[in-house]
């Protein structure tokens, strides 16, 4: 699966308000390891940006004078994104400015969900954590995610650091598949911060034996069995010829 790792910087809060987004910043994931790839824009916004907002980006509205428009980079951003599952945190804020920008072109192109699904992680660490703080920065605490550099919010930087976090959330299962530099709980218990590795060789898939599926097999029969019918797993996948 690819998966793009997404974040926006933007006017202020509230696009009813007319408020714009002034920067885009995704990191890409394929098979659970971050890639080089990635897309970076400032975008001029065509209006002033709040003085609550520039305190926490700390993007000016003179420093996006000669930025391209939303609608110079779009067909680069779509073509980037098309397809692939987005992982943002407190995804509705971030999709409905996306989309709000969609509406502004002269050809809309619809919903960014239209174009790929969309994971929040937001709402997944209150599932994780619930009445704990789930912010970037907390979990990054809770993980043992080096965020140092983030004295500001930036788009590209809090979208490598939530593809850090996002990855140890669910698993970290890098060292099972091979990576002997770190163990199954390195993100949440070694002493030092957990830092991507992007010169890590692609990790192996291992395919199950003949006899590995049939006692497989076996076993979800068991549990189908035993649930009357309910085995999940069957649900989703099922026989063929069933």
């Amino acid at each position: 699966m690819r998966q793009v790792v997404l974040d926006t910087e933007t006017t202020g809060l509230d696009t009813r308000q007319g408020h714009r987004i002034i920067e885009i910043g995704a990191v890409e994931i394929i098979s659970r390891r971050v890639t080089d790839r990635q897309f970076h824009q400032y975008v001029n916004p065509q209006r002033e940006i709040d003085a609550a907002a520039e305190e926490v980006h700390g993007i000016s509205a003179s420093f996006l004078e000669d930025k391209p428009l939303f609608r110079d980079i779009a067909d680069a951003f779509l073509a980037f994104v098309d397809g692939t599952e987005l992982v943002i945190h407190n995804a509705q804020f971030d999709t409905g400015f996306i989309n709000a920008e969609f509406s502004r072109l002269a050809v809309n192109p619809g919903r960014i969900e239209d174009y790929c699904t969309v994971l929040d992680t937001l709402s997944m660490a209150k599932d994780m954590h619930p009445g704990q703080k789930n912010n970037l920065d907390a979990l990054c605490k809770r993980y043992n995610i080096d965020n140092s550099q983030r004295s500001l919010h930036g788009a590209l930087l809090d979208a490598e650091i939530l593809a850090d976090v996002y990855l140890a959330m669910t698993g970290g299962q890098t060292s099972f598949l091979g990576d002997s530099t770190t163990d199954l709980t390195a993100h949440t218990t070694s002493s030092g911060p957990h830092v991507r590795r992007k010169d890590r060789d692609p990790l192996p898939v291992i395919r199950a034996t003949p006899e590995e599926l049939t006692a497989h097999q076996r076993w979800l029969e068991l549990l189908d069995g035993e649930s009357k019918g309910n085995c999940l797993w069957n649900q989703i996948f099922p026989k063929e010829g069933s």
